[in-house]
């Protein structure tokens, strides 16, 4: 057996290998409340160059049979996200493309003395200039909505809980600052269907997917990818969106017939200078969304004209 089945299992070494994934172990860690993590760092076979983070509890039993569907969707979904440019950036309803980091997986139980179960990482604004605006995030879980899942970990939680982020971030209900707190995003039943076994978060028309596409290749291939092609099909979107992948690939057929986007064998697209040229409008857009979740202020009542 390898370091990394002794590590984290043998079931979840297998399920990366088949993804055309290798793990290496990273140093032991610890989630936020002090217990044993264990780590690795997840690279493409065919790319070691293009790698993420997995952290797992100490104790958790890849072998039970409950996991091994999720573990395999976990694994065959990154080892398509890192062939992307910047696999770690995402594009909100808004139009603004933010990257996920340094999460403290799995879910821990609050130490704040609240019924809940948190796990704490980053949010960064990605403009194609150095990262500045960041929101530090607490996503936090009530245990009655954690009982729908199999398990509070990463290979479980990571898709839900960053389109949780995304959604919060459009809601205007979560700021990007030089500086600040963590803010808290609540994850909660009410983005889950018990009927149709599946989260929902936005519902979407084709002409809004159209424009999301849109923004998702401007952003991901043309500014920060160096018109490298994207996968555009991403469940973890679609689950954003409320669609599937086969209307984003509708979406993304529409605009490559507008000449927007060219579209390669594997499906992925890159953006036409024609796409390159509406700069101005996906950065107006940007500026717009980023000013959206700034909070405002009753100025009459900050100089103390008030009838009170």
């Amino acid at each position: 057996m390898s370091t990394v089945a002794n590590a984290l299992g043998a079931h979840v070494e297998a399920a990366a290998k088949a993804a055309g994934l290798v793990l290496t172990p990273a140093e032991a860690g610890t989630d936020f409340a002090g217990n044993p993590t264990v780590r690795a760092v997840v690279s493409l076979a065919s790319d070691p160059a293009k790698s993420t983070r997995l952290e797992l509890s100490e104790g958790f039993d890849s072998s039970n049979a409950k996991f091994t569907e999720q573990l395999n969707v976990f694994f065959t979904e990154a080892a398509e996200r890192l062939k992307n440019p910047r696999p770690d950036v995402y594009l909100t309803m808004l139009g603004i493309p933010v990257s996920f980091s340094d999460y403290a997986w799995p879910f821990h139980g609050s130490t704040s003395g609240a019924d809940t179960f948190v796990v704490h990482g980053q949010m960064h604004l990605e403009n194609g200039e150095a990262p500045t605006l960041h929101a530090k995030v607490s996503a936090s879980m009530t245990r009655t909505f954690a009982e729908v899942l199999p398990a509070l970990e990463q290979p479980f939680a990571e898709s839900f809980v960053y389109n949780a982020v995304r959604k919060t971030l459009d809601q205007g209900q979560l700021e990007m600052t030089k500086t600040g707190n963590r803010q808290i995003v609540p994850v909660t039943t009410r983005y889950y269907s018990p009927k149709q076994n599946r989260f929902i978060f936005n519902d979407t028309d084709a002409d809004q997917r159209k424009e999301f596409v849109a923004g998702k290749v401007f952003w991901l291939s043309h500014v920060l990818g160096d018109n490298q092609p994207v996968w555009v099909a991403d469940p973890r979107d679609a689950q954003y969106m409320n669609t599937t992948t086969a209307e984003l690939n509708s979406a993304l057929a529409a605009l490559a017939s507008e000449g927007l986007v060219t579209i390669n064998a594997a499906g992925w697209a890159s953006a036409t200078e024609k796409l390159a040229a509406k700069r101005d409008e996906f950065f107006t857009l940007l500026e717009e969304g980023v000013d959206f979740t700034k909070p405002t202020f009753n100025e009459d009542m900050r100089a103390g004209n008030t009838n009170m």
